[in-house]
């Protein structure tokens, strides 16, 4: 069967030798051939790359000299045929095996390469259809690659095209016999993973991508597979985890996007925590479409502010909370500018991001050997993967946790006013503000916000007076008139209390405890606006 795309088939013959190829990506593939017949292999093809090699004068011939059986259905069954699948699966050291072949007149073939049409690339595509998914299912590729590597003892197999330059380089000196049994092995673990690869990528998207009008609900229990099959690829080594004992790396998620695309422009290789705390910093400031600057410190927001002028948002989210931003990753969620960098002076991050940087940001980031600076042009694009939490013998699966609806006046359609203080519209957009950012700080989290600027926040703490507190001593004086959220209802009065004694103005919270009442109750007596 011919893989559903124009790829092509090629086989190379030589003595008792032959090399079928089959290629979507055709990176190198011409001096790979060239370098097979060269070495007294005569090459066998079809489509697309038996055109290619005719018209780069390389000895081809078709691979209906194989079979003896034309192409049908519009070239779909090509290559599911005894004569090709038989020559890869065959043992010729087996009585039995070779007297099949015999009787069949059919030669083994000890190479075969092969890389599938990107189906990924497909279906990401906006508007592509079921149809157009399925169509791009490659099935003939695919059935060599697993009948090849299945024989890896007497097939050498290829799907990365980096691998033809040392593979040739052997063919040359000694020939196949030079490739070794864990070169082969290695080679063929290389293969099994793209099929694996590949296959995930189609059942992901019959599950969840498709136009099936069976499929279930987001956040439905449904919604979930039954086997859970994860691909990712890997992007590169780090130099160490957590801590300096634990090995770890980075991958990245076939849809792209996120910290795990962003571009490295300056500065040395990331760390562990640095691309956790990057993520942190993209997600905090990607909560918001107005300009703004964001500050994480061991994942947490410690300073936040939005701005139309660069600097000042900057200059605000720094002043959150001085001390802790040494060290830190800043972000900004539009392109970066002279003027900021020179803001930044004397300041030590270990990471900036930002979608872009205005001509000459580079060069003038340059001097600051030890930061490392990020390019996120798709700052805002919407990836589509479930967060996953690994547990002793588990995994724990859930929707992802996008940015709250940019559209405020929605929003705040469904809050509600449950005391008898009035927020002023000023304090409303800095409740939605401070609850937005609530959304980044570990639990028990509060924030503290003024003018659309993070004050203080109280982040992590087992109980939420504690981190009430931490929050209203970061804010110091600044927290007088200021508005409070809380990433969880307020359990008991003495959070408003204490909530009152820092000055705050206005509070909100989601509310649910068997204590609403008392809650309420308290924030009319310190005449403090509530918003549930």
């Amino acid at each position: 069967v011919r893989p559903l795309h124009s790829s092509c088939i090629c086989v190379v013959i030589a003595m008792a030798q032959q090399a079928l190829i089959s290629v979507f990506d055709k990176t190198g593939a011409l001096a790979f051939a060239k370098t097979l017949s060269d070495a007294g292999i005569s090459v066998i093809s079809t489509g697309g790359t038996y055109k290619a090699l005719e018209d780069a004068k390389i000895p081809v011939k078709k691979v209906e000299d194989l079979t003896r059986f034309p192409e049908i259905l519009g070239g779909r069954v090509k290559t599911l045929h005894p004569s090709i699948h038989g020559a890869l699966l065959a043992k010729p050291d087996l009585p039995d095996h070779k007297r099949d072949l015999d009787t069949h007149n059919i030669a083994p073939i000890q190479l075969v390469a092969v890389n599938l049409y990107p189906f990924v690339d497909v279906v990401s595509k906006p508007g592509v259809t079921l149809d157009d998914a399925l169509e791009n299912i490659d099935i003939g590729g695919h059935t060599l690659l697993r009948a090849s590597s299945k024989n890896f003892s007497n097939v050498v197999i290829i799907v990365d095209p980096s691998d033809y330059a040392w593979i040739g380089d052997r063919i040359k000196d000694k020939g196949l016999a030079a490739i070794t049994i864990e070169e082969r092995k290695r080679l063929a673990l290389k293969a099994f993973k793209h099929c694996c690869a590949y296959d995930s990528a189609i059942s992901r998207y019959l599950e969840t991508g498709a136009d099936d009008a069976s499929a279930s609900a987001p956040g439905e229990a449904s919604s979930f597979p039954d086997t859970m099959t994860v691909t990712y690829q890997k992007k590169l080594d780090l130099r160490y985890g957590e801590n300096p004992h634990q090995q770890a790396a980075l991958y990245v998620h076939p849809s792209g996007g996120g910290i795990a695309a962003a571009e490295l422009v300056q500065g040395q290789p990331l760390s562990y925590n640095n691309i956790l705390d990057g993520e942190a910093a993209l997600k905090a400031i990607k909560e918001f479409q107005e300009a703004g600057s964001v500050i994480i410190k061991h994942t947490n927001p410690c300073g936040l502010s939005l701005h139309d002028n660069q600097v000042e948002a900057y200059r605000r989210a720094f002043e959150g909370d001085s001390v802790s931003a040494y060290g830190g990753i800043v972000g900004f969620n539009r392109p970066l500018t002279l003027e900021t960098v020179a803001a930044m002076k004397g300041v030590f991050y270990e990471v900036l991001l930002a979608p872009d940087f205005e001509a000459g940001v580079i060069d003038a980031l340059a001097s600051r050997a030890k930061l490392r600076v990020l390019r996120i042009p798709d700052l805002y694009k919407r990836v589509e993967q479930p967060d996953i939490r690994t547990v002793s013998g588990g995994v724990l699966l859930q929707t992802p946790n996008h940015p709250i609806s940019y559209d405020d006046k929605a929003v705040l359609s469904e809050w509600k006013v449950v005391s008898k203080k009035q927020p002023t519209e000023a304090q409303m957009s800095d409740l939605l503000f401070a609850w937005r950012v609530s959304k980044h700080i570990k639990s028990n989290a509060i924030v503290v916000a003024s003018g659309k600027e993070l004050l203080g926040m109280g982040a992590g703490q087992p109980n939420r007076v504690q981190s009430i507190r931490l929050a209203l001593k970061h804010a110091g004086d600044r927290g007088k008139g200021s508005v409070l959220a809380s990433d969880a209802f307020m359990p008991f009065a003495d959070n408003i209390e204490i909530a009152s004694q820092g000055g705050v103005a206005a509070v909100v919270q989601p509310g649910g405890s068997i204590r609403d009442s008392e809650v309420i109750e308290a924030a009319d007596k310190y005449g403090i606006a509530l918003v549930f």
